[in-house]
């Protein structure tokens, strides 16, 4: 099993993302869990998350940032 190394924090790419028009809009990021893991680590990235209040779905290869604190309800 391969150990994974805390990515080193880029701020500004950080910054980039919580910086979105879709931020702002109560919207949607989505951002390949490959390009957060080298850029900022996952564990910077919950912790930007929940800071926000936001919530933050894994699916596949994807991360799924909605921008607003809302109820979520799965349908299907």
């Amino acid at each position: 099993m391969q150990m994974l190394r805390p990515a080193p924090i880029n701020q500004p790419w950080c910054d980039a993302l919580f910086s979105a028009k879709a931020v702002g809009k109560g919207g949607i990021l989505r951002r390949s869990v490959r390009d957060v893991e080298r850029e900022i680590g996952r564990d910077t990235l919950l912790r930007e998350v929940r800071r926000r209040g936001f919530h933050l779905i894994e699916c596949g290869d994807q991360f799924i940032i909605l921008c607003n604190d809302g109820a979520i309800r799965l349908h299907c």
